[in-house]
């Protein structure tokens, strides 16, 4: 059985119930660097800390000297070095959350890394909004009715056609990122064919929900 697996990332710690249920509930917890000092802020402890530590308090690095995975690698992120440190230990199960807000830069960049990720590991972002999933292939997605949906191509040259969005796309090339927003789901089910991939979906949370 694969084990629950949060990494928080070091961008606005979350505050919608789904996300901090999400860490309430895990298996393991994993840090990119500063973060851990969020979370320990909610009463919730690391299960490891990963990235160059750069922003980890010496206070917080000596309490979790025995916990710490440091990689000074500068060609990638810590986000990226926390999923990577999570798949060579075998957890393949990923939840990102904290990985929005602070720098706009950072959080375009934070999303699109999830088409990278998912070519090795099951892994999905959760925000305090809803939820983004990469996917590499064509897809069924569990929705509702009313549900605001967007639709992210990586390459502006895979063609993509959906059923169960109000605003179909047709054989559809999407040249920029807006290009498929502010979409809604018709029914429970939203279906993607594609090919040349890989594309991003986001979720919007139904207004008052709870948990996913």
């Amino acid at each position: 059985m694969s084990l629950k697996t949060v990494i928080v990332a070091d961008g606005t710690f979350p505050e919608h119930p789904i996300p901090l249920g999400h860490l309430k509930n895990a298996d393991v917890i994993v840090c990119c660097d500063g973060s851990a000092e969020n979370l320990v802020k909610a009463n919730m402890i690391p299960d490891a800390i990963v990235g160059d530590m750069d922003s980890l308090s010496d206070k917080l690095a000596k309490k979790f000297a025995d916990r710490i995975y440091k990689d000074e690698d500068q060609e990638t992120n810590d986000l990226t070095k926390a999923v990577k440190w999570c798949h060579e230990s075998g957890y393949n199960d990923l939840i990102i959350v904290g990985a929005t807000g602070k720098r706009e830069d950072h959080t375009v960049g934070n999303i699109s890394l999830l088409t990278v990720y998912s070519e090795y590991v099951n892994v999905k972002m959760v925000t305090d909004t809803g939820i983004f999933l990469p996917f590499q292939k064509s897809c069924k997605i569990e929705s509702f009715p009313g549900q605001h949906v967007s639709v992210f191509s990586i390459n502006p040259e895979t063609k993509i056609t959906s059923t169960g969005l109000r605003y179909p796309l047709n054989n559809r090339k999407l040249k920029n990122w807006w290009e498929a927003t502010l979409n809604e789901a018709a029914g429970k089910v939203i279906e993607l064919k594609f090919s040349g991939g890989p594309v991003l979906v986001f979720l919007e949370f139904m207004a008052g929900e709870k948990r996913k």
